[in-house]
């Protein structure tokens, strides 16, 4: 079977994954842009002498006005979440939430200061950017879900591999709306596999049929589903495959790029110790610039903690009496343990037995203030003094309980491997999955928490932080 030169993979409107992001990112900073002229237009319009004009820009316009779309960019960051970004009450809400949020800055602003001052905080030109940049947003995403989302501009993938791992592959692939490729179906050696189907995708053939079906299916991208030993046949036909053009990736990156987390249950050990020994060894510019951000970080925090700290005193001693604050053993970085400090949110007496219990949904245990600072996230304040002192980060894993740590360790596989970082005041897991409750969830958070060691940079650390405040005022705390 010959070989076309060109396959369709080679279309260009057919985007990656990650280029669907950047796309996103064209779209709405182009967006962003067009409001922000057409508000400076709308603001001009009420200078009855100067107009809009050079001198305008010069005499009217404070500098921070310019930031305003890098601003609007910020607060639309939960839509760059490409499941989000192709849900359209998903992009309404980020939309609107982001509209709020700015007029809210606005406002605080505007009532905080006093003339001449409030002359700095044009009301024409920040309404005019408000609504234009909503309007335009939300046309633009409206488009990028009717256009770019349909099938023609998917990537056409073939998943080689019928076992554990592509079984796997094609149930993350069910589960994800929209459909991140389009599957064209699976490949397999083993004969018992032929004209069957995995969750209704069909095992089209074997190795020997794999370049014929590439052409008939106008395949663009294979995933690679094998953990073993792979026959001489099927590695060179997709050497031959990778030499014309077709993408051939493995499953734990794909899984990586499609979830942002790592696939803990078909991992190897050999895949743990190329990426968590050979290829991740952070730099020590990375890890002085973490704690210069930590510590200010935790200064901020602490100054929130001083100012609120009689409210939340008087609150719950008025409630439920004292301790105010709660000392708790957890593990950090070595499996070295120390005590984290929060206030009090549970009965005295929310383990009597001395068992450790895994906080649930609207716990009958915590007191009535109690459930307020949990969904709050304020009973955390404290542990701003645990990041000040070092044993903790602003990013980071969720710390565990040691007793915790022991059982997981021997339930999920790589669970140690959460202990080669600091514990995080937030993290990956926190902002894109939340509490867990089961020995499943407590796998997923897992693999969220590799995902970020795997990957853990100052920007990685930035966008966890930004993400952060949704998480806080989406009340998601227990």
């Amino acid at each position: 079977m010959s070989l076309t030169n060109h396959f369709f993979y080679s279309r260009p409107w057919r985007f990656r994954f990650k280029e669907r992001r950047t796309l996103l990112i064209i779209g709405d900073l182009t967006a962003a842009i067009l409001a922000f002229t057409i508000a400076l237009w709308y603001w001009a319009s009420s200078e009855r002498f100067i107009g809009f004009s050079i001198d305008f820009l010069q005499r009217r316009v404070p500098p921070w006005f310019f930031l305003f779309p890098i601003v609007w960019m910020i607060l639309l960051i939960e839509l760059y979440d490409i499941y989000r970004a192709g849900n359209w009450k998903h992009t309404i809400k980020g939309v609107a939430t982001a509209a709020l949020i700015g007029f809210g800055l606005y406002l605080i602003l505007y009532f905080y200061y006093s003339d001449p001052p409030r002359s700095l905080l044009p009301r024409r030109g920040v309404a005019g950017f408000l609504v234009g940049a909503s309007l335009f947003t939300l046309l633009w995403r409206w488009i990028y879900i009717r256009v770019f989302t349909a099938p023609q501009f998917m990537r056409r993938v073939l998943i080689v591999g019928g076992g554990i791992a592509g079984s796997l592959m094609v149930e993350v692939y069910k589960k994800l709306w929209p459909p991140p490729f389009f599957l064209a179906g699976i490949i397999d050696d083993d004969p018992e596999k032929i004209s069957s189907s995995i969750e209704g995708y069909s095992i089209l053939g074997s190795s020997s049929d794999l370049l014929e079906i590439v052409n008939d299916h106008e395949i663009s991208d294979i995933i690679v589903a094998i953990s073993g030993h792979m026959e001489s046949g099927m590695f060179q036909a997709l050497i031959k495959l990778q030499e014309k053009g077709v993408e051939i990736t493995r499953v734990p990156k794909i899984y990586e790029e499609l979830l942002n987390r790592v696939p803990v249950q078909v991992l190897e050990a050999d895949w743990i110790i190329r990426s968590f020994v050979d290829e991740n060894r952070v730099s020590g510019f990375y890890e002085l610039s973490k704690r210069i951000m930590d510590l200010l970080g935790a200064m901020v925090g602490i100054a929130i903690l001083f100012f609120l700290f009689p409210f939340i005193t008087l609150a719950i001693f008025l409630d439920d009496g004292r301790p105010i604050f709660y000392n708790q053993t957890r593990c950090k970085k070595g499996d070295i343990n120390y005590s984290i400090i929060k206030f009090r949110t549970m009965r005295r007496d929310a383990e009597a037995n001395g068992l450790p219990q895994w906080a649930k949904e609207d716990d009958t245990r915590a007191t009535r203030i109690g459930r307020v600072l949990r969904k709050t996230h304020l009973d955390e304040l404290p542990q701003f003094i645990n990041i000040l002192r070092g044993d903790m980060s602003l990013v980071g894993p969720r710390a565990e309980r040691p007793e915790l740590v022991n059982v997981f360790e021997s339930r999920i596989p790589f669970y140690r491997a959460r202990l080669l970082v600091k514990p995080g005041l937030t993290g990956w897991a926190q902002v894109n999955f939340g509490y867990a409750e089961t020995i499943e969830e407590t796998t997923t958070k897992l693999e969220y928490d590799l995902f970020y060691i795997k990957n853990r940079s100052l920007w990685l650390d930035l966008l966890i932080l930004l993400r952060t405040p949704a998480t806080v005022m989406g009340f998601r705390g227990r």
